[in-house]
C-alpha cells in the first residue's frame, strides 16, 4: 500500500472536503484537519494540534486513515497520539518546495517497514479490521484455532 494514498477500506464520497474534520488518534483526538489533498500518490492531511502540542502542526499522509465518520466530521488514524507527537513537524516550506523528497522522509516516519503492526490497538469498526483481528475471543481469533 502507498501510504499517500487512502486505504480502500476509507470510502471517500465524490468532492468530499475534509477540512475541518476532527482527527481521533487510537486513544484519543489530536486536532483538526487545516488542510487535505486528495491527489493519487501524494495525499496527505496537515492536522493542526491546537494546544496539545503547543500549536504544531503534523502532515499526516492518507494511508494512516483508518475510517472516516462523516455524520460527526472525524477521522480516525491508525496512530497513538505519542507516535504522532513524535511525528516531525510540519515545514510548509520544503512541501512546497520539494513535495516528493519531503513527502518520501515525513513518509519513511509513518511507514517505515511497511504496514503497522495494530493488533494491540483498539479496533476500528469496519469489515477489514474485524476480519484480521487476533485477539483471544474474537471471530479470526476462533477461526484460526479451529
Amino acid at each position: 500500500m502507498d501510504i499517500y494514498s487512502y486505504r480502500s477500506d476509507v470510502i471517500l464520497v465524490g468532492g468530499m472536503d475534509l477540512t475541518g474534520y476532527d482527527v481521533e488518534a487510537e486513544d484519543g483526538r489530536v486536532g483538526k484537519v487545516d488542510e487535505a489533498t486528495y491527489d493519487s500518490g501524494s495525499a496527505c492531511l496537515v492536522v493542526d494540534t491546537g494546544f496539545w502540542i503547543f500549536g504544531k502542526k503534523r502532515m499526516i499522509p492518507a494511508g494512516v486513515v483508518g475510517r472516516i465518520d462523516s455524520d460527526s466530521r472525524t477521522l480516525y488514524v491508525s496512530m497513538s497520539k505519542d507516535e504522532i507527537k513524535a511525528a516531525p513537524d510540519l515545514d510548509e516550506d520544503r512541501h512546497r518546495e520539494d513535495e516528493s523528497g519531503y513527502h518520501e522522509e515525513v513518509g519513511s516516519y509513518y511507514d517505515p517497514h511497511g504496514p503497522r503492526d495494530t493488533s494491540d490497538a483498539p479496533p476500528v469498526a469496519n469489515a477489514r479490521d474485524q476480519q484480521t483481528d487476533s485477539r483471544p475471543g474474537t471471530a479470526s481469533e476462533a477461526t484460526r484455532e479451529e
